[in-house]
């Protein structure tokens, strides 16, 4: 092979290298824009493996409402009850989640409380929040969704399903819900890509864990 025609090869072979190593690299980097806010959140659980068990219960207003009937949007669904102090210190910020995303017909807040009567659970509201809330409130009392379905033993827990009906975050106890990263995450599910990033007790694990290095905690 002549000298002109190495030359030639090791240009080829070094611009070929420098794409794969930029599509690398934008790659990478879109990985981390699409899982900043689940790295940021912490969730407890993670994944994109598990249907969220489907239910049928009764509003505060008598209307039956099942999980199912909300395919092909995103749902968060949050789990309270009125002896839950933790649950009612969230409440204003969900409440101000839900105002936000009144504006997406996408993304939907469900709450189901485990209080025995719907005087009971409208006494907490206004108690807490000074009138009705701007999201959906379901009545479980005798958990048996909450618990019986979901597995739920501690107040608050909150979970983010897809438009598929896929669990793809949990999250333990009270967080605040106001600010821009639960909706950001809740808006990452809707296209694609988007995160598939795992996450077991609270840390990420798996060949993506990785990502949150370079994501700061949101606390």
């Amino acid at each position: 092979m002549k000298l002109a025609q190495i030359a030639q090869l090791l240009v080829i072979v070094l611009a070929a290298a420098a794409v794969y190593g930029f599509v690398g690299t934008a790659r990478d980097a879109e990985r981390r824009r699409v899982c900043t806010s689940v790295c940021a959140m912490r969730p407890n659980y993670a994944a994109r493996n598990r249907l969220a068990p489907d239910f049928e219960l009764s509003s505060l207003t008598g209307e039956r409402v099942r999980l199912s009937q909300y395919r092909g949007r995103v749902v968060i669904l949050n789990f309270w009850t009125k002896t839950c102090p933790p649950c009612l210190e969230e409440m204003p910020s969900l409440a101000e989640f839900a105002r936000v995303l009144e504006h997406d017909p996408r993304i939907v807040v469900l709450t189901i409380t485990t209080d025995e009567t719907v005087a009971e659970a409208q006494d907490t509201l206004k108690s807490v929040l000074g009138g009705p809330a701007p999201f959906t409130v379901l009545m479980d009392p005798e958990a048996a969704i909450v618990t019986g379905k979901y597995g739920t033993k501690l107040f608050p827990e909150t979970w983010y399903i897809d438009g598929r009906g896929v669990i793809r975050a949990r999250f333990d106890g009270a967080r605040d819900w106001s600010g821009a990263l639960p909706l950001d995450l809740a808006q990452s599910l809707l296209g694609k890509p988007s995160c598939s990033l795992e996450f077991t007790s609270g840390r990420p694990v798996g060949e993506l864990a990785g990502i949150c290095d370079y994501v700061g905690s949101a606390g």
